[in-house]
C-alpha cells in the first residue's frame, strides 16, 4: 500500500517538474538569444546612462528570490546616483500603501531614467539574472529583503517561484498602487501557474510595454 502511494505522488508530481524544467529551459534559452540579439542595445542604452547623469551605469539592489533566498538584482540605473538615501525626504509623498512605495513625477529619476522606465528598458540588465538562475522570466514582482521581513504567512506564499522579469503585474493596470492588489495577483499566479500561462504573459507583456500600458 505504501509502495503505490509513493508510485501515485510520483505520477502527480512528475508533469509539475517537467514543467518546471521546461521553465528554466525556456528562461536559459530566451533570456541568452536576447542578449545576444540585444547586445548592441545594452551598450548603447549603457552610454546613454553614463553620459546622462553622475553615477555608476547599473544600478544594484539586494532583492528576494526563490524561498526569500537573496540576489544581486541588476537594473539600468534611471535615478540619481544615492537615491535610496533620498527615499527618507519623500515619505509623505508616496501613493501606495502597505509595503510599497511610489511617487509621481519622483524627482530623483533623471531625463533619461524617465525614458527608460517608460518602456521598461530599465529592467533589460535583469536578463543576466534570469541567466543566472535568480530570476525567472515570469513571475511575482522581485520583493525587497525589508518587505519580506514584514510578510505575513499568505503573502510568504509569493516567494514559491522565482521572481520575474515580467508577470501579472506588468500587464496590469500601470496606476496600480495597492499593495493588496499585487499580493492577490502574484499569488493568484503561483497557485495556478503552468507553462502555457508564462507563455501567454510573455506575449502580453509586448504590447503593454510598446504602449506604456503595463504596471
Amino acid at each position: 500500500m505504501a509502495m503505490g502511494s509513493t508510485t501515485d505522488a510520483r505520477r502527480q508530481t512528475d508533469p509539475r517538474r517537467l514543467q518546471l524544467a521546461g521553465k528554466r529551459g525556456m528562461d536559459i534559452t530566451l533570456s541568452a538569444i536576447a542578449l545576444l540579439v540585444l547586445l548592441p542595445v545594452i551598450v548603447v542604452l549603457a552610454l546613454v546612462v553614463r553620459l546622462g547623469s553622475p553615477g555608476p551605469v547599473l544600478f544594484r539592489q539586494r532583492r528576494a528570490g526563490l524561498d526569500g533566498r537573496e540576489f544581486t538584482m541588476l537594473k539600468f540605473r534611471s535615478m540619481v546616483d544615492g537615491a535610496d538615501k533620498l527615499r527618507g525626504l519623500l515619505e509623505e509623498a508616496n501613493e501606495a500603501d502597505g509595503l510599497l512605495f511610489k511617487v509621481a513625477d519622483d524627482p530623483r529619476i533623471t531625463g533619461i531614467g524617465s525614458w527608460l522606465r517608460r518602456y521598461s528598458l530599465d529592467e533589460v540588465p535583469q536578463l543576466f539574472n534570469v541567466l543566472r538562475g535568480e530570476m525567472s522570466l515570469v513571475g511575482p514582482r522581485p520583493a525587497l529583503p525589508s518587505e519580506v521581513a514584514a510578510y505575513d504567512t499568505r503573502t510568504a506564499g509569493r516567494l514559491k517561484a522565482k521572481p520575474g522579469l515580467t508577470g501579472p503585474w506588468q500587464v496590469s493596470d500601470r496606476h496600480l498602487s495597492s499593495f493588496e492588489d499585487y499580493v492577490r495577483l502574484d499569488l493568484d499566479y503561483v497557485d495556478g501557474w503552468s507553462l502555457a500561462g508564462d507563455l501567454d504573459l510573455m506575449v502580453r507583456t509586448i504590447p503593454a510595454v510598446l504602449l506604456s500600458t503595463g504596471a
